[in-house]
């Protein structure tokens, strides 16, 4: 067991250090680590625990707490959760210092611009990994995800009934 909570710290710890533009960029290898490499789960049961993670209120990052917790109950849910956290926190703290005394440097702004595609990239990248699993159609995937993107651009249609919606499309394409 020890060991087990070893390896969620050490994991949460790198993703920790990785995770440029929220805890979402790095989904992707979060995923990789507990399905393909250490084979705690499938990809249905990570896909299953992100829903859950987004549907539920808090900070969106839920899903580390609850990897830690099907992995090795509430041992693992502090390991995770510690391991996630705690080294970005001192990694912002000491970066934030360095930032500000460098504000007027022509070169944060080039990097401030730099870090810009590479968020977004790894945002799509964790879209994509978990429309993978979760589609069972690219077509009717592109349809949700337009009329979902639709609704909420020109409509302004709550995200909350977006949710809603996929969830009853996903439902009713589930038994047809």
């Amino acid at each position: 067991m020890n060991g087990t909570l070893a390896t969620l710290f050490g994991i949460f710890s790198q993703l920790s250090v990785l995770a440029f533009g929220g805890g979402n960029t790095v989904l992707p290898e979060m995923q990789r680590q507990v399905v393909s490499v250490h084979h705690w789960m499938t990809a249905a049961d990570f896909n299953a625990l992100f829903a859950l993670s987004q549907a539920a209120p808090g900070p969106n990052m839920m899903i580390v707490a609850l990897l830690g917790w099907h992995v090795a109950g509430l041992p693992g849910l502090l390991a995770s959760t510690v391991g996630m956290f705690m080294p970005s926190y001192f990694i912002t703290m000491i970066v934030m210092g360095l930032w500000e005394r460098f504000k007027d440097r022509p070169w944060r702004a080039v990097v401030q611009t730099a870090l810009v595609p590479v968020t977004a990239g790894l945002v799509v990248a964790s879209a994509w990994l978990i429309t993978k699993v979760a589609a069972h159609s690219v077509i009717l995937g592109c349809v949700v995800v337009t009329a979902a993107s639709i609704s909420v651009l020109a409509r302004k249609v709550h995200p909350l009934w977006i949710l809603f919606g996929g969830a009853a499309v996903g439902l009713l394409t589930g038994f047809f």
